[in-house]
């Protein structure tokens, strides 16, 4: 189902008083719209673990966006890295045995519309991919996950929680896709939608964010025992 985050005016009129600043530095760790988290350039964020697959990063399965007009450019799109993976750990190990739910989001695409003194209305698609480790009890996981609106690279005017409930039917993965709109009043014609930014994250412990932004990783199948081809004849 899809849903709308809508900023308020008061918010939006502020940003636009406010000088918009230089181009995000390379500490604020984010993926560009349509980026896999695969990409973002952390040392040692493609290693594998002890106990997972050695599987190459796949592109991302979404479908693209309806193209919309717009008098300008659009706002940022973004994953911000500290949350772009969701990895549950038990015990005082970092080991693939001591995994529990998991999740990634691999695919964000995004398009905007605006004309005149128009709202930008931003379309988005948001792939998710979750798991289930050894030490995930249950067939079903009600992940959390959000959408930030910001003034680009300073205040957060808006901020919006989504559950993402996932059945996994006695499979060890899952993808979902999520569609979302985002409403950002304008305080004037020119004010274009590069004044903004869009940021997406799971919702995630200090200790996740923490785990995430070491560089450290565990895929989605973290704990899955590799498949094991037949015999030959």
């Amino acid at each position: 189902m899809r849903r709308v985050l809508k900023v308020s005016l008061a918010s939006a009129l502020a940003a636009a008083a406010i000088t918009v600043a230089a181009a995000p530095t390379a500490a604020n760790a984010q993926y560009s719209s349509g980026q896999q988290p695969g990409q973002a350039g952390r040392p040692g964020q493609d290693q594998p673990q002890a106990g997972e697959q050695d599987d190459k990063p796949r592109p991302p399965r979404i479908a693209p966006l309806r193209q919309r007009a717009a008098a300008g450019p659009c706002p940022y799109v973004k994953v911000l890295y500290d949350a772009a993976r969701y990895v549950e750990l038990t015990g005082d190990r970092v080991a693939a045995a001591n995994v529990g739910y998991t999740g990634e989001i691999e695919g964000l695409v995004s398009d905007c519309g605006y004309q005149n003194d128009e709202p930008i209305t931003v379309e988005m698609r948001v792939l998710f991919n979750l798991g289930r480790g050894p030490q995930a009890q249950g067939d079903g996981r009600t992940y959390r996950y959000w959408i930030a609106v910001t003034e680009r690279n300073r205040a957060i005017l808006a901020k919006e929680y989504f559950d993402l409930p996932v059945d996994f039917d006695g499979a060890q993965t899952a993808t979902v896709t999520q569609d979302q709109t985002i409403v950002i009043p304008r305080a004037e014609a020119t004010t274009s939608g590069d004044h903004f930014e869009i940021l997406v994250g799971f919702d995630v412990t200090p200790q996740m964010a923490e785990f995430n932004r070491s560089g450290s990783r565990f895929r989605v199948n973290a704990g899955t025992p590799a498949t094991t081809p037949p015999p030959a004849q």
